[in-house]
C-alpha cells in the first residue's frame, strides 16, 4: 500500500468569495472616500491653498481616467476633457513654479470638475479587477507621457532653489 500524502488546506481566503468580488463592481463607499478625496484636492486648489500633494491628486485621477479612455472606456466622451484639465492642471505647476501658491483658473476648475465626474462614472462601470488592473497599467506608463510637477517646483523651498543656481552660474563663469 502507498503512503497517502495529506494536502494541506489554506483558509486564509475563500476562493469563490474572492472571485465575486472581484468580479463586482466597486462598491459605492470605496469610490466615494476616493471621491471626497479628490474633491477636497479640487477645493484646495480652487481658494488658492493647494498643495504639491492636491495637485498629484488631479494628476492622478487625470492619468487614470486617460488610461482608461485609451482602452475604450468612455473614449469620446473623456479624451477631450484629459486633455483640457492637463492643460490646466499644467498651468497651475507653472504658475506654482513662478510664485509657490498652488492655484486654478476659471476654466481650469470646471475642466478638471467635469473630469472627476467622468472618472466616477468610468471607475463605477467596470469590474474591481479590471479598475485595479487599470491602476496598476498607469502606474506602469513610461515617465514621459504622465504629467509631473516641475523639477524646480518639487524642492519645496525657493531659496533653495536660487542659491543653487546662483552657485551653479558662479562656477560656470569661474571656469
Amino acid at each position: 500500500m502507498r503512503k497517502r500524502t495529506k494536502r494541506k488546506f489554506w483558509a486564509l481566503i475563500d476562493p469563490i468569495a474572492h472571485a465575486v468580488v472581484g468580479a463586482s463592481i466597486t462598491h459605492r463607499d470605496k469610490l466615494d472616500k476616493l471621491r471626497l478625496m479628490e474633491y477636497s484636492a479640487l477645493e484646495a486648489l480652487t481658494k488658492g491653498q493647494g498643495t504639491i500633494h492636491d495637485w498629484r491628486t488631479l494628476v492622478d485621477v487625470l492619468n487614470l481616467s486617460e488610461t482608461m479612455a485609451r482602452n475604450n472606456i468612455g473614449k469620446d466622451e473623456v479624451l477631450p476633457v484629459c486633455q483640457k484639465a492637463q492643460d490646466a492642471l499644467h498651468q497651475a505647476a507653472e504658475r506654482y513654479k513662478k510664485s509657490l501658491k498652488m492655484g486654478l483658473s476659471g476654466e481650469g476648475i470646471k475642466a478638471v470638475r467635469e473630469l472627476i465626474e467622468y472618472a466616477d462614472l468610468q471607475q463605477s462601470s467596470i469590474p474591481r479587477a479590471d479598475f485595479e488592473k487599470y491602476i496598476q497599467k498607469t502606474k506602469d506608463l513610461p515617465n514621459l507621457t504622465k504629467l509631473r510637477i516641475p523639477k524646480s517646483a518639487s524642492t519645496g523651498d525657493r531659496r533653495r532653489v536660487l542659491t543653487s543656481a546662483v552657485k551653479r552660474e558662479t562656477t560656470q563663469t569661474t571656469s
